[in-house]
């Protein structure tokens, strides 16, 4: 397989970059001396993706919600009765899977026996295993997996903001889907789902830690089938209005204080760099605004307002973006009151210059030190090249983002229109 060698002088990182002969993208960034090797191999698939065109159909498909975090689970089962991690755990790896809104990632960590351990993730998640007594059998196991989150408080706030947020884009809906969903899903469906999103054109490989290139590289070409269909995916979204579905939803879970996520709902949806950009933008703009050193933050904290828990959780991604603020807190209302306060405060006086350098500088500062870690490498690398971002493009992007760019996402983001509150109270006891 060829490849090339991109060097970046500002990060002191290099990057392989290959492409295997069915599409799939192959990126290896060594660090010399680490004791640690991490990999990954992943899907632009996740809960968003349930209404697509099937490789070698015409008709749209829609499928049950939670297929992405099923097949997931199923993907460890293996023909032979024996489990994926079995194997990893006679290598001494650890091994591990996530689903996420819009992909799925399978991964594994190690210090040594890393080729055997590689390999055997490439060779197992090219060999789904699929059979309705496996499926009935993980439909009892999800089902039970989906109760348990049925009253944890964190998770009921995040999924209400964004049912609160969105009225039609998937998001809305748990990764997970309901106990309902899944009894929908079978071996067909599996399926289906696999041979389309699993394709190695719409999958990518990253490893991370000491390791050869060259011998990376050898391994995929040993491991990846070349008999797949392969092809680029057509996922179809409803248009999304630019609306807030509701202004405010609250529930009861089992929590000691009353949990809040406030949210603002980004319609201007972006894709590559531009994405990057709007990122980088969203979150320079919330640690000026909420983070620990800004005058709010510090206010309400001696007030008593909010603890140490209060934080933001943004996402930027081409298929939906929103900057969310969340705490728990005695009285939310307030809270609320008062970042609605500090935000229509900026949007009158705008941002301090030196403040915004000092945050942007220390963000950046943030950025580099997670190179000194390979899962939060291979795990950025695959986020952004999955998104169509090259991660060495961030320090360019960096760049480009200055103080006039930060202010005009700030306009356009940060308004009560596209305000939306979740709180989830403590159970009556």
């Amino acid at each position: 397989m060829n490849y090339t060698k991109i060097e970046n002088k500002r990060l002191n990182e290099t990057m392989y970059i290959g492409e295997h002969e069915t599409g799939l993208g192959v990126f290896v960034i060594p660090k010399k001396g680490c004791v640690k090797k991490y990999a990954t191999f992943a899907t632009k698939f996740g809960s968003v993706n349930n209404r697509f065109i099937p490789l070698g159909e015409t008709e749209p498909y829609t499928i049950p919600d939670g297929v992405a975090h099923f097949l997931e689970h199923k993907m460890f089962e293996q023909p032979d009765g024996t489990n994926a991690f079995d194997k990893f755990a006679l290598y001494g790896a650890n091994a591990n899977a996530f689903t996420s809104f819009n992909h799925t990632n399978y991964l594994f960590s190690c210090t040594d026996n890393f080729t055997e351990s590689f390999e055997h993730l490439l060779s197992y998640v090219q060999e789904p295993y699929f059979t309705k007594e496996n499926v009935d059998k993980e439909q009892g196991i999800i089902g039970q997996e989906i109760r348990m989150y049925d009253d944890d408080g964190q998770w009921a706030v995040m999924f209400n903001l964004l049912k609160a947020l969105y009225h039609v884009n998937p998001v809305r809906i748990d990764i997970a889907g309901t106990v309902e969903s899944i009894a929908k899903i079978d071996k067909d469906v599996l399926y289906k789902c696999y041979n389309t999103y699993y394709n190695p054109s719409n999958m990518v490989v990253c490893v991370v830690g000491d390791v050869e290139p060259e011998q990376v590289f050898a391994s995929v070409e040993k491991v990846i089938k070349t008999d797949r269909p392969s092809g680029k995916v057509c996922s179809i979204f409803d248009e999304e209005p630019k609306s807030v579905c509701q202004k405010y939803i609250e529930a009861k879970a089992s929590v000691s204080l009353p949990l809040f996520n406030i949210g603002f709902k980004d319609n201007y949806l972006k894709e590559g760099d531009e994405l990057l950009k709007r990122e980088i933008a969203v979150e320079i703009i919330s640690r000026i605004l909420f983070g620990r050193s800004s005058t709010l933050y510090t206010s309400m904290y001696e007030e008593g307002l909010i603890n140490e828990n209060f934080g933001t959780d943004n996402s930027t991604e081409a298929e939906f973006a929103c900057a969310v603020i969340c705490g728990e807190s005695e009285k939310p209302a307030e809270v609320k009151e008062r970042i609605m306060k500090e935000i229509n405060s900026k949007h009158e006086e705008g941002f301090d210059s030196d403040e915004f350098e000092r945050i942007k500088r220390a963000f950046y500062g943030s950025y580099l030190r997670g190179f000194n870690n390979v899962e939060t490498i291979g795990n950025m690398v695959t986020r952004y090249i999955l998104a169509g971002i090259n991660i060495f493009s961030f320090a360019d992007a960096f760049e480009c983002v200055d103080l006039d760019f930060v202010t005009k996402v700030f306009k356009e983001i940060y308004t009560e229109e596209n305000m939306a509150m979740s709180v989830v109270y403590p159970s009556e006891q």
